[in-house]
Formats: structure tokens, sequence, C-alpha cells
């Protein structure tokens, strides 16, 4: 499988868009290899996000290039997946904890906290290119929210 990669080199300072674009990179999903260089699976939509992260870096006086590269062997790709899915896991896992606490939590509104974990795992999946297992776990504790906000909610209206 092909990856898109961004070679960049920012000045140190000013710190500000050397820390933009780490965070950037952190919410498109992408796995950070060493200083200067980060990877996404390639897709249109990860060209397009380093594509347009290469050009910030450019007007912040940086140099920065965007390349499609192949893993040397399936063992690479495995690892780079691996690290990937492990990253989204632990945010997976965040969101199921979330699911739990909101379900026993009666001074919680069930209906807030389902919007904000439904709007959660919408956003995880946007970087989760390998789902791990903490996927299934985190939105079947959403579900069961949904579940249990529906009847109570039928339970206050009496019917």
């Amino acid at each position: 499988m092909p990856w898109v990669m961004l070679a960049y080199r920012l000045p140190r300072e000013p710190s500000t868009p050397r820390i933009t674009l780490w965070r950037r990179l952190r919410q498109i999903g992408a796995v950070q290899l060493g200083e200067g260089v980060a990877m996404l699976p390639d897709t249109p939509r990860a060209r397009e996000h380093l594509e347009w992260l290469a050009a910030g870096v450019l007007e912040a006086a940086g140099e920065a290039s965007v390349w499609v590269a192949s893993p040397i062997s399936a063992g690479v790709h495995r690892q780079l997946a691996e690290r990937m899915a492990q990253a989204i896991a632990a945010e997976y896992e965040e969101v199921y904890q979330m699911a739990i606490r909101a379900a026993s939590d009666t001074a919680v509104p069930r209906r807030r906290a389902l919007v904000r974990l439904r709007r959660e795992l919408a956003r995880i999946g946007q970087r989760d290119y390998f789902p791990p297992q903490e996927r299934e776990r985190a939105v079947a504790a959403v579900q069961r929210l949904a579940g249990t906000e529906t009847r109570t909610a039928v339970t206050e209206d009496g019917r």
C-alpha cells in the first residue's frame, strides 16, 4: 500500500508555525517517522491535507515536499499501521470510558453526552485508517447509551 509523505524543515524561531504544524499533523492522524517526516496512507484526502500543510511550511519560510512512498516490505507497512492503530485505540478507549460514565451518571443529561460522544466518534473516524478492536467496543458503548437515553425519554413521557 502506498503512503503519502510530508518531508519538511521549519526554522526553530518563531515556534508558532512548528507548533501549528505538529498539532495539525496530530489532528489528521499522521505518523511522525522522525523529525521532519510525517506519513499517511495514500488517499486523495491525505494528499490534500499534506499539500496544504506543505504550503503552510513554505509560507513560514521553511522547506517542504510531498511524496508518495511505498514501504520496502510488508513488515514496515504493518509497523506503520500498528502505530496508527495504537494511537487511535487510546482515543476509542477514552470514548468507551466516557460512555460508561455517562450511562451511570444521572447528573449529566444523557442526550448531551450522547451528542458529544457521537461527535467524538466521527472525529476519530476521520483519522482511523486501520480500525483497532477498541473501535467496536466504543461504538457499542455509545449505542447502548443511545438505547438507554431512548428508554429514559419514553419513561419520562409516560408512554
